[in-house]
């Protein structure tokens, strides 16, 4: 592929929605295609349904594993409100990618906090940089598998025209992390996915 001096990905979520998986995908992508690839994950209370989130960052030019402030290209968030802590990072020339399903933390449940209406989640992204927001999870459903939400994120990120890899590399990417059994729903969740932002940008072109 041609010459890239530098391409950042931050992906966020929470423990068992795949997020971890993903980044490792997106880098697994850089590798394939030759470029140098750093990286970082916090996995928090993954276990439990914390924050997660990754940094992914490949090119050329690419030294540090931590993606700069005011530099990102893509922010994925699996959980409307988590991607929220990760804005910082993004350029405002960058593209959000919103899963509009939430996941209500335990302290919601007992009373404790509260949750952020969707809405208002999606103008603060929305007033920060370009933002496409699916439902994500209900597409995976329909692609045969709740937790293939990971390649529906995936195939909408390709699907925005920004991802600088070829396609085939991503499935190649796709096919060496998911188990053969499931290679079938995660190729109908990526062109699902894919196919619903190519949807949305040709509506509003």
């Amino acid at each position: 592929m041609k010459k890239l001096s530098k391409f950042d990905v931050i992906l966020s979520g929470v423990g068992g929605q795949g997020t971890i998986l993903a980044s490792r995908i997106v880098g697994r992508c850089a590798v394939i295609a030759g470029l140098k690839m750093r990286g970082s994950e916090l996995f928090g209370m993954s276990q439990r349904g914390g924050a997660v989130y990754s940094h992914v960052r490949f090119g050329d030019e690419v030294e540090s594993p931590i993606i700069n402030e005011g530099s990102g290209d893509i922010l994925i968030t699996f959980e409307p409100s988590e991607g929220l802590r990760h804005l910082k990072y993004l350029s405002q020339d960058g593209v959000i990618l919103v899963n509009t399903s939430p996941i209500i933390p335990n302290t919601v449940s007992l009373g404790l906090t509260t949750y952020p209406e969707l809405d208002h989640s999606l103008e603060h992204y929305r007033s920060y940089a370009k933002t496409i927001d699916i439902d994500a999870t209900s597409i995976a459903t329909e692609a045969g598998n709740s937790i293939s939400v990971n390649t529906v994120m995936i195939g909408a990120m390709v699907g925005t025209g920004r991802f600088p890899i070829d396609t085939e590399i991503v499935m190649n990417a796709i096919k060496s992390s998911v188990k053969p059994n499931l290679m079938e729903i995660n190729t109908t969740a990526f062109n699902m996915g894919f196919n619903k932002v190519a949807k949305i940008l040709a509506q509003n072109n």
